[in-house]
């Protein structure tokens, strides 16, 4: 893979209700409203919510007679890596990145893309029932005691993918744990989940980033496809709704992506 390839964004948790898919769509847009070409891969056959949300702007778009920046979008429903590989080099062709949305299950594809990745986001609830995907701690003291299965097979990953950077010219993997709902967190339990996912971090190397809060416009908006970014398509705003686009836009910059030169303009409905 050389650094002309897209950029791969791979979305994976083990665990499901951790919001994976909507940030996976909301960031997906963000990129396409600052000029990028974007392509988005669903890996999960049954539930399609990554497919279903683009889907659902495409039938918007098409009703409402308007164009908005968005995703080339498929589903894989084939049998192997291989399979996989070769759909999302065709869906990515000519893109700038691609977005895999993984199953919250463990799963050979998701598996697969996630040690192929150049950024790894992995979504999380602020809670130790979330927090053991990646490492458990003590029940006393809630000191990490060790590695779960899923950081481990991520470290393997990386320190491979460090060995053939230069040689096969692919950037280094660059995890980011990215902290989903945590306005309804009592503030200790809050604590205790930072400062674990802080001494992990030093461990296995991965960053964290705050990300999207609990809010029940990301369920509203599902049925239309829309996003925070939309605007001029969303009706009125209240005061939840500017901060939560503030949010999404503080999210996709702690991502830190290689932004190519602009194919296009950047939307001003990004900066706005």
């Amino acid at each position: 893979m050389s650094f002309n390839a897209p950029h791969r964004i791979v979305f994976a948790n083990e665990k499901g209700g951790t919001g994976k898919s909507t940030t996976a769509v909301h960031v997906a847009v963000a990129l396409a409203y600052q000029g990028a070409k974007v392509a988005a891969l669903d890996l999960d056959p049954r539930q399609r919510t990554l497919y279903r949300y683009f889907e659902n702007r495409a039938e918007t778009e098409k009703r409402r007679e308007i164009e908005l920046p968005g995703a080339r979008f498929g589903v894989f429903t084939g049998e192997s890596t291989e399979e996989l590989d070769r759909m999302a080099g065709e869906l990515a062709e000519d893109c700038d990145f691609v977005l895999f949305d993984t199953p919250g299950r463990d799963d050979p594809f998701a598996r697969h893309v996630a040690t192929t990745a150049d950024t790894l986001v992995t979504p999380m609830n602020d809670s130790f029932v979330d927090f053991d995907l990646i490492g458990q701690v003590d029940a006393e003291s809630f000191k990490v005691k060790r590695l779960s299965f899923y950081a481990e097979l991520i470290w393997e990953a990386r320190k491979k993918r460090a060995m053939a950077t230069i040689r096969d010219q692919r950037r280094e993997m660059d995890w980011v744990v990215v902290r989903n709902r945590t306005g309804h967190v009592e503030a200790r339990n809050m604590a205790r989940i930072e400062q674990a996912l802080g001494e992990l971090s030093k461990r296995v190397g991965f960053r964290v980033s705050q990300g999207l809060s609990e809010r029940v416009i990301y369920r509203e908006l599902f049925p239309s496809g829309l996003t925070l970014l939309d605007k001029g398509h969303l009706g009125e705003l209240g005061t939840s709704h500017l901060v939560a686009r503030q949010e999404l836009r503080g999210l996709v910059a702690a991502l830190n992506l290689p932004m190519p030169a602009a194919r296009q303009p950047a939307h001003p409905s990004f900066a706005d």
